[in-house]
């Protein structure tokens, strides 16, 4: 496809970027095709809240075929003259998802004999990771690569320079995704040369600084093959304008869809036919796992057959033929339905107007205007199961296109119910043209996790242990209260299992050796209205210091662990912890961090599961393990043994055991946000601040070897919820704090911050003291001392004497529970609750209060 054909394609009488030019002063300053190549469009992003929106791409805006396809095989015959014919046969090429799948297979199609993978954010169990990085401004930021060939990104072999590699995305805004990807790689295959590629360069003159810099430090040539360059002006304030601009509108669309009459039961909604292509084996679906020369020479034979039997079922379809006809591809499988485009092209000649565009995962604002890029909006359900949770998916473009027939191509991973539900893709598609076809692609499943039998691959290795698919984490709003994006969780649902026993019950019980605590669960405390009132007072007068210590301990991770790590908080007080961390810095940063909660059991260890998860899905060398605040230690010491266990059991190597916490009274870790010992309001409730999830669970007969330990999802307490509340009052206090924490982060970076165990030492010495013998009913710190008081029988309150304001809840539930509270000096913590030591239901009676004397 020539370039001018190109141009005739894509321009336009009104740019599709002026509308939102007009309204903030957004501007693309660069060659004269920047315009006919991209449009602007608006959404909601803490980073950025513009988007370009390439005309030629095939994403959200429908384009011919040959031309998207057009559009990269150029590129890729650029890149060939460029390296010369013998080293674009040793090339790699890799692309980025989910945008920028089918154009990078497209410049391996022009480089003609390369090798080509993308990454993927679909992890695909029992597939091992051979490298990973982050898209920080990206609204899905984690890249997996998952090759079926090891050896591929290794190029040249064992103790030879790596061949060269191609990286191919659809825009350079910054070049932060290429220069992460670049120094992940070449830390473990070096290499001489790196050929990056797009069909816009937009960076600033900084970042091209950067880049340069960058290529000389490791000592490598790093060449631009690039369609377009230019710049994006933005005018002062211009993220602050745009993000009001879409709330506006979308609060304008939410008003109107609201005066819109229901929805009627078409009875004439378009057919959904399936259609069977006859898909050749052994073909991959697309690059995810690696896609060989000789896998484009079996496509390419095959693909005339396939667009025919495409045409055969639009021509049988009952009307005229159609003349308009969209083939719709699926998030990351671009290059399949691209090709089935071009091939549909030619299938039906002139006599059709073919266009090809995808699915996305991105939201975006839809504006019916001619200088919008983003005319219509469709929304459906994932349905792919994708990792991250369920959530809403999105085409563009396609309602009100005129669109006669539209042909769905999707793997068969993604060919779920949710498809075919009643709000599903299908349905919708159906309501905005006549016909729609649904062809399904095997999805390609490699040799390292392909069950017996499956044709064209071999047989899994028979020393893998791990089972055939490990389970997925579990997400708000089916499972706790917390936003989707806030907090996976690595556990089962066991809510609707009755678990609970009276306190007094599960005390003697524990301590008579008869049941662990985690076999059960304590029923939940239902707090007085008084009580209530104790936590908000509480939560308004700590949430700047809580901010602060949030910060300190975001700010240290990101220094010593960075550039993007994994949080994982332990459930339950971990957890709002790590969603506040995560806040931070993506309110600070822009970074949008991973964060799942793990089950850890004192006296059982971590979930290994839940660690085998994170192992698949993850460097395990980017784990950093989050909980809310130390007592004496047990817990550090339970992860460290734990993770030694996990290991020496042949689980997977590089889980750090350092947990990192909020606040660190026990002096038991080294990074924290503080070590005063005060009032955490999270400490003060149960569920109702944890996102309404009990404590974890773990007994045999509900937790299999293979299964995540168990927790509940308490929905009924919906009304007492204050786990948003907790949250949006800390990340409030967040930029009155900003100054201090950056501070406080470079301080603590550059102290001595060994542990120094006082805690452990204070808790040896009471356990004496008091004649109770057992450090484990021991409970040190303003924290383990309302668990006391929650959900424990306790003895007594040690109370550091001149102690205020932050143990005002804690004399409140003493008195409530008849529990004496003792004024001591010398105390390292602000309080301490004891646990009954020789506790029977007979030692406190029927009404279950605690002894008043020793």
């Amino acid at each position: 496809m020539s370039e001018r054909a190109t141009r005739e394609e894509t321009v336009d009488v009104v740019w599709s970027g002026s509308w939102v030019a007009e309204r903030l002063g957004v501007a693309l300053e660069g060659d004269g095709e920047l315009q006919e190549l991209l449009g602007l469009a608006l959404r909601r992003n803490p980073k950025r809240a513009h988007l370009l929106v390439s005309n030629v791409l095939g994403k959200h805006v429908p384009q011919r075929p040959s031309v998207v396809h057009g559009a990269g095989f150029e590129l890729g015959e650029r890149v060939r003259a460029l390296l010369g014919d013998r080293e674009a046969r040793r090339a790699v090429v890799l692309g980025y998802a989910e945008t920028a799948t089918g154009l990078g297979h497209a410049v391996a199609d022009g480089l003609r004999d390369a090798p080509y993978l993308h990454s993927t954010r679909r992890p695909v169990a029992g597939v091992e990771q051979a490298g990973g990085f982050e898209e920080a401004h990206s609204h899905a930021t984690s890249h997996l690569l998952l090759p079926e060939d090891r050896d591929l990104l290794a190029g040249g072999g064992t103790g030879a320079l790596a061949s060269v590699l191609v990286l191919v995305d659809d825009e350079f805004s910054t070049g932060n995704t290429v220069l992460n990807t670049i120094r992940a790689l070449h830390a473990l295959h070096p290499r001489e040369r790196y050929v990056i590629v797009a069909l816009v360069d937009m960076r600033s003159a900084d970042d091209r600084d950067r880049l340069a810099v960058f290529a000389a430090e490791i000592g490598a040539r790093v060449d631009l093959v690039t369609r377009s360059t230019g710049t994006v002006a933005l005018p002062d304030g211009v993220l602050e304008r745009g993000q009001a601009l879409v709330a506006a509108r979308e609060a304008e669309q939410a008003i109107r869809a609201e005066g819109s009459p229901g929805a009627v039961e078409d009875t004439d909604s378009a057919p959904v036919t399936r259609v069977d292509l006859d898909w050749p084996a052994g073909v991959p679906d697309g690059g995810r796992h690696g896609f060989t020369p000789s896998h484009r020479a079996a496509l390419e034979a095959a693909l005339p057959a396939m667009a025919d039997r495409i045409a055969d079922e639009l021509g049988d379809a009952a009307g005229p033929a159609p003349r308009r006809v969209l083939v719709l591809g699926f998030e990351e499988l671009m290059y399949a339905p691209l090709r089935l485009g071009t091939a549909l092209e030619a299938a039906l000649g002139a006599d059709a107007e073919v266009r090809y565009s995808t699915t996305t995962r991105s939201p975006v604002l839809a504006v019916d205007d001619p200088g919008y890029a983003i005319r219509t909006r469709l929304v459906f359900p994932a349905h792919d199961d994708p990792a991250d949770g369920p959530g809403d998916r999105y085409a563009y473009n396609v309602a009100g296109a005129g669109f006669d027939a539209v042909v769905a191509v999707v793997d068969s991973t993604a060919d779920t119910p949710e498809l075919h539900a009643p709000d599903g893709l299908l349905a919708r598609l159906a309501e905005h043209t006549g016909h729609v076809l649904l062809t399904v692609l095997p999805s390609y499943v490699p040799a390292t996790a392909a069950p017996t039998g499956v044709p064209g691959t071999p047989t899994p290795a028979p020393e893998r242990q791990e089972p055939a698919v490990l389970p997925e984490p579990l997400r708000g709003p089916d499972f706790s209260s917390y936003a989707p994006q806030d907090v996976g969780w690595l556990l089962q649902d066991l809510s609707d299992t009755e678990l609970e026993a009276p306190t007094e019950e599960r005390e003697e019980a524990i301590q008579s050796g008869g049941a662990h605590y985690a076999e059960s669960l304590p029923v939940e405390y239902q707090p007085s209205a008084e009580y209530q009132a104790l936590f908000t007072a509480a939560l308004e007068a700590s949430a700047a210091r809580i901010a602060h210590a949030v910060g300190t301990v975001t700010e240290t991770v990101l220094a010593e662990r960075g550039p993007r790590p994994v949080l994982v908080s332990l459930a339950r007080a971990g957890t709002p912890v790590g969603v506040l961390m995560r806040r931070w810095a993506q309110h600070r940063h822009g970074l949008d961090l991973p964060h799942y909660a793990i089950s850890i059991v004192r006296g059982r260890g971590i979930d290994a599961t839940a660690l085998r998860w994170l192992a698949a899905h993850h460097d395990p060398a980017d784990v950093v393990f989050v909980d809310g605040w130390t007592g004496k230690g047990a817990i550090t010491r339970e992860l460290a043994a734990a993770i030694t266990e996990f290991e020496a059991s042949g689980g997977p190597a590089g889980f750090d055991p350092e947990i990192s916490v909020l606040a660190d009274p026990g002096g038991c870790v080294r990074t924290y946000g503080t070590r005063e010992d005060f009032l955490i309001p999270s400490a003060c409730l149960n569920s109702t601040v944890s996102g309404l999830i009990s404590r974890t669970v773990l007994r045999a007969d509900l937790v299999g070897p293979d299964d995540f330990h168990g927790g509940k999802f308490y929905r009924e307490l919906a009304d007492s919820d204050v786990s948003g509340l907790f949250l949006d009052t800390i990340a409030a206090r967040f930029d009155e704090v900003a100054g201090q924490v950056e501070a406080a982060a470079k301080e603590l970076l550059a102290a001595d911050r060994a542990p120094t165990w006082e805690g452990w030492a204070a808790v040896e010495r009471i356990s004496e003291e008091y004649g109770i013998h057992d450090v484990n009913l021991v409970k040190p710190g303003v924290g383990e001392t309302t668990r006391v008081l929650l959900r424990r029988v306790p003895w007594k309150i040690l109370a550091k004497r001149g102690a205020g304001a932050d143990l005002e809840h804690i004399r409140l539930l003493a008195e409530q529970r008849g529990v004496p509270v003792e004024e001591v000096d010398d105390l390292p913590y602000s309080c301490v609750g004891l646990i009954h030591p020789r506790f029977t239901r007979g030692a406190t009676g029927a009404d279950g209060k605690a002894v008043l004397g020793a």
